[in-house]
């Protein structure tokens, strides 16, 4: 039986290999194989095809049939030895002799690679043999790549139309690729790796092969966590083989390719064939042919299949044509209206001066930018719009003004330094006003020497606000509001500010802007120094919310202090309220630092109602934000939160993040080193954490920070007084912490100051605590109320007020997801504690629960598990609140053995 078969596809689908397989399918039976592998460079060698074949064919051969078969080519030599002669039909007959003598003693299998490539008087003989292999007993089987301009050569057409049947690999099945990944990685891959690798590379196998060389090469194991890289790879052995296949195309289909490649995504057909120089009859043949080769991804617009393509083309290009094909590119979108940051796209990749719109068009990109939460890339926009102007005057100000302000997000020396520049260039005090209060305030650590100079200089320019009116005092109210809040860890400053506030009278003017955060600063003072009460700071700062639009994040303003204010007298209704509408509305585009203060400040609203569960799954999605900017507020909230879960492995992860930023104002440096001394007390350190909490009591008094409800070093200081023997001391202190909690007048902070002196005080202290359930009833705290009524329960030791108490106390700790106080309370009622709960944990957080006991990292875990930290965080988040516990060091208590 004879026949022909062409194996076609576009490129790296697989048709060499599946060749180089054929042999072995005849393995056993009386078949010779005959191969011969066309290369480009080979062309004019006549007949190199044919003689391949027949070379391949004597390699291995016995000696009497290598002389006979030597003896028949000699015959037909002198038709072959002039390239440029000819090919008659007594050469081609004779030649086709050869392969009829060879079938008579057995069958014979003929495989032509890359069929494209061959020479011309092998193509003559290929296609005379294709119609005529009736009674010769061979197969002949040629492989042809799509989309290759050679393919439409009128012999290799012949060869194509000759054949019986044409076979088309498929692209590789899901399952296919999980095979390729097994066979290469030495053991299955995760499951959303192996879908990410069939992906990227579309099911074409020299692609997932770059992928899965390039992944091992790199040392990134087949896990869940490597699905970024994956999608980011980009081998440069696959470029290089792009490259060298677009250099055979044709100069209509490289121009193509060079315009779609600089159009990137945003690659439209009629600017593709503009940019290219094509017409429509040019561009559709020049698109099938990258079609038919596979680069395109088929959608209605010209899209490369992979991003490596791109490189490719790339690569092939000199920067001269690169930086012409993109300015080219600009100017088309610009005159066709599209998007400023599609424009600017272009634009960036240009060195020279550019057009005459090119600086407002950067300017609108970089506003389109920030607008979506990417003060990078805006940056990016404004610095190339800055090598545009070079003209020192005020339109370079304004464009310094406008790169200060995208690089306080995340660069706040950079944005100090173009404010710096950009001041000496502009022409007003009200513009230098302005571009002065671009600088980001530190809230709550200490402000560079320089900013302040910045500030009161211009300050001192515009005038005090008492003389402006309009914009000016507006400018001139925020400008005072920087100024007080400098010295924020200076007594003197501090008590200047109260007397301020007290000037403003009981009701502040709160109708504008600058108005509110002169009165946030002012506020923020009275309540380090506990110079107001609870209720009047809570009301005005409620009122300041009140004024203060939902969708503005205030992050580079002073404005956030009075969150922290709130937080302090425990007014936290209006702040969750304020905080979920400013989620919905104004932060869907907010930078990493934003993220981590707003979930930080939703997780302590959320664990002073009581909340534990759903606070914690806060900290873990700030915490989950890797790439984020912690600043001091964010960094005081989370401890502040750590305080009130008492997880040691939580304080300690806080601790590692915060001291990676190195600060060095006096609240994040006090509040970290009580977290510190938190976290040691309960792995045992006490006389270790004591010295610390009396350290940071020191500092702060030296300051007149007074406000024990923003940094509770007194109260953890008196229990450790207490457990180590010092008692006298622990009394004192809990006078001190009454004195200051009564003055400052929140339910919580007075109600944890009598509990704390009725613990102290033994059985003599049940009416305190009765004053404490008193007081704590009209807080928001629920866990301080349970702690308070168990501890009064077991004071009272018996008796329906005991009972009526520890059942309360059980009921509201179990609310609160509690489980250490629930047990306290049923063990003041002698009741046995409920058996652990492990029934509720799914197969997975078993797992990742058994793993942790095992003494395993959550990152150990991940490895362990193939999957994310990300999802080893929520299944154990996930168990905690099932289980009712804290933390990890709750975990042996909750489970068995």
């Amino acid at each position: 039986m004879s026949s022909s078969i062409m194996l076609s596809g576009p490129l790296g689908i697989g048709r060499s290999a599946l060749l180089r397989r054929l042999p072995g399918l005849c393995a056993g039976e009386d078949v010779r194989v005959l191969r011969a592998n066309a290369a480009a460079m080979e062309q004019d060698f006549a007949f190199g095809v044919v003689r391949q074949l027949f070379d391949s064919l004597v390699a291995g051969a016995p000696e009497e049939d290598r002389t006979r078969w030597a003896q028949d080519a000699c015959d037909i030599a002198h038709g072959t030895e002039d390239s440029r002669a000819a090919v008659s039909e007594a050469v081609l007959y004779g030649l086709r002799s050869l392969p009829a003598g060879l079938g008579e003693n057995g069958r014979l299998l003929i495989l032509v690679d890359d069929l494209q490539w061959a020479d011309v008087p092998s193509l003559r003989w290929l296609a005379h043999l294709a119609k005529r292999l009736d009674g010769l007993r061979a197969v002949l089987v040629c492989a042809l790549r799509d989309g290759e301009p050679r393919a439409r050569h009128p012999l290799v057409r012949e060869v194509a139309h000759a054949a019986a049947r044409v076979l088309r690999p498929a692209p590789l099945s899901l399952d296919a690729t999980r095979a390729l990944i097994r066979e290469r990685r030495g053991g299955p891959g995760h499951e959303e790796y192996a879908r990410a690798c069939h992906e990227v590379s579309g099911g074409n196998p020299l692609f997932l092969m770059s992928v899965l060389l390039g992944t091992a090469a790199r040392g990134f194991p087949p896990t869940a966590d490597h699905i970024g890289q994956v999608r980011a790879l980009r081998p440069a052995e696959l470029r290089d083989r792009l490259a060298s296949h677009l250099r055979t195309q044709t100069p209509a289909v490289r121009d193509l390719a060079a315009a779609i490649a600089a159009f990137g995504d945003h690659a439209e057909a009629a600017l593709v064939a503009q940019l290219a120089g094509l017409d429509e009859i040019g561009f559709g043949a020049a698109r099938r042919a990258l079609d038919e080769t596979g680069l395109l991804t088929g959608a209605r617009e010209p899209r490369f299949t992979h991003r490596v393509v791109q490189d490719a083309i790339e690569s092939s290009m000199t920067p001269a044509e690169r930086e012409r094909s993109h300015a080219d590119a600009a100017d088309l979108l610009y005159r066709s209206g599209c998007p400023a940051e599609q424009v600017a796209a272009h634009l960036m990749a240009v060195t020279g001066p550019g057009r005459a719109w090119s600086v407002p068009v950067l300017r609108s990109a970089a506003d389109t930018a920030l607008r979506r939460g990417a003060p990078e890339t805006a940056a990016r926009y404004l610095r190339r719009a800055l090598l545009a102007h070079r003209a020192q005057d005020t339109g370079r100000a304004r464009l310094l003004v406008d790169l200060a302000t995208a690089e306080r997000a995340f660069d706040a020396e950079a944005c100090e330094r173009h404010i710096i520049q950009a001041i000496p260039l502009l022409t007003t005090a009200r513009d230098r006003a302005a571009a002065a209060l671009r600088i980001p305030p530190t809230l709550l650590g200490a402000m560079p020497a320089a900013t302040a100079a910045l500030l009161r200089a211009a300050a001192a320019e515009l005038g005090a606000p008492a003389a402006l009116d309009g914009p000016a005092r507006e400018l001139a109210l925020r400008l005072e509001a920087r100024l007080r809040h400098c010295g924020h860890e200076n007594p003197g400053e501090l008590a200047s500010a109260a007397e301020r506030l007290r000037e403003l009278g009981e009701d502040p003017p709160l109708g504008s802007a600058g108005e509110r955060e002169l009165v946030a600063v002012l506020l923020c003072a009275g309540t380090l120094t506990g110079r107001l009460t609870a209720a009047g700071a809570a009301r005005t700062a409620n009122r300041v919310l009140e004024r203060e639009p939902a969708a503005s994040a205030g992050a580079y303003t002073a404005l956030p202090l009075v969150v922290m204010t709130l937080f302090a007298a425990e007014s936290i209704r209006g702040v969750g309220s304020w905080l979920s509408s400013e989620q919905q509305t104004g932060r869907q585009n907010t930078t990493g630092a934003d993220g981590v203060l707003l979930f930080a400040e939703r997780a302590l609203a959320l664990v002073m109602q009581g909340r534990h569960g759903q606070a914690r799954e806060y900290v873990e999605r700030a915490m989950g934000l890797a790439d984020a900017d912690w600043r001091e507020t964010a960094v005081l909230v989370l401890c502040a939160v750590a305080f009130e879960l008492r997880d040691p492995a939580l304080g300690e992860r806080i601790l590692s993040r915060a001291h990676a930023r190195r600060f060095t104002g006096l609240a994040v440096t006090v509040t970290l080193r009580i977290l510190q001394a938190s976290v040691d007390a309960q792995r045992g350190h006490r006389a270790r954490a004591l010295e610390s909490l009396l350290a940071c009591g020191r500092r702060l008094e030296d300051s007149g920070w007074q406000n024990s409800a923003l940094f509770p070093w007194r109260p953890h200081a008196i229990g450790l007084h207490h457990r180590l023997g010092d008692s006298h001391t622990a009394l004192r202190l809990a006078e001190e912490e009454h004195t200051w909690a009564a003055a400052w007048g929140a339910p919580t902070g007075l109600g944890r100051a009598l509990r704390l002196k009725g613990w102290l005080h033994g059985g003599q202290g049940v009416p305190l605590l009765r004053e404490a359930v008193g007081v704590l009833r009209g807080s928001s705290h629920r866990l301080e109320l349970a702690r308070t009524l168990v501890l009064l329960g077991r004071r009272l030791g018996g008796g329906p007020e005991a009972e009526s108490a520890l059942r309360e106390a059980g009921a509201i700790a179990a609310a609160c997801g509690a489980p250490w106080l629930v047990e306290q309370a049923e063990h003041g009622l002698g009741t046995p504690a409920p058996p652990p709960r492990t029934a509720v944990l799914t197969r997975s957080e078993r797992r990742v629960v058994s793993l942790v006991g095992r003494g395993l990292t959550n990152q150990e875990i991940a490895g362990e598990l193939g999957v994310s930290s990300r999802a080893v965080e929520k299944h154990l988040t996930n168990s905690y609140r099932k289980l009712g516990i804290s933390g990890r060091h709750e975990l042996a208590g909750a489970l068995p053995a």
